[in-house]
This record gives structure tokens, C-alpha cells and sequence, in this order.
């Protein structure tokens, strides 16, 4: 049995080791998260410009109480629903 861990972040932001890898990532300075395989991430990645700032999460339900908002290019449908809740907020 293998001892790896991820560093994945909690619903309250904080870094913690997972024995299990993260299903989404996300994009630190800009609270963004979205699919592992999304297009956008990955030409930020291939670039070298994204890397420093990424950090993963277990589910959805972490990332969006760590204050992230999904991406509009590989979560579009998640988007808009955000988009909507935060402008129901607003009125």
C-alpha cells in the first residue's frame, strides 16, 4: 500500500494531505476552479504560467466554500447557475 498524499485545500481554505487525489483544481489568485483536464488550465499550465498558483480540491462542495467559482469554459452550466445566485444576492 502506498504512503503518497495530495495537498489538497479544505471548504476553509487551509492546505491539508489527502490519501486520495483531488477531482478539481483551481487557480489560487483568481478563486477559479474547474475540471483536471480543462483546456484553459491546461495552456496556462503548458506555458509554465499557472503551476505556482494551482491548488486542488476534493469535490465541488470544498471549492465553493473555500470561496471559489467554477470556470465558464470547462464548467459552463456551473457557471451560469453561479452567475445567477450571485446576481440574486446582489438584487
Amino acid at each position: 500500500m502506498s504512503s503518497r498524499t495530495w495537498t489538497l485545500l479544505g471548504a476553509d481554505g487551509r492546505p491539508y494531505e489527502s490519501p486520495a487525489p483531488g477531482t478539481l483544481g483551481g487557480h489560487r489568485r483568481l478563486r477559479i476552479y474547474g475540471r483536471l483536464d480543462c483546456p484553459s488550465a491546461l495552456r496556462h499550465i503548458a506555458a509554465g504560467h499557472y503551476t505556482p498558483h494551482r491548488v486542488f480540491f476534493a469535490d465541488e462542495s470544498t471549492a465553493r466554500a473555500a470561496g471559489y467559482r467554477p470556470c465558464a469554459r470547462c464548467l459552463p452550466e456551473r457557471y451560469r447557475a453561479w452567475q445567477l445566485e450571485r446576481t440574486r444576492r446582489r438584487a
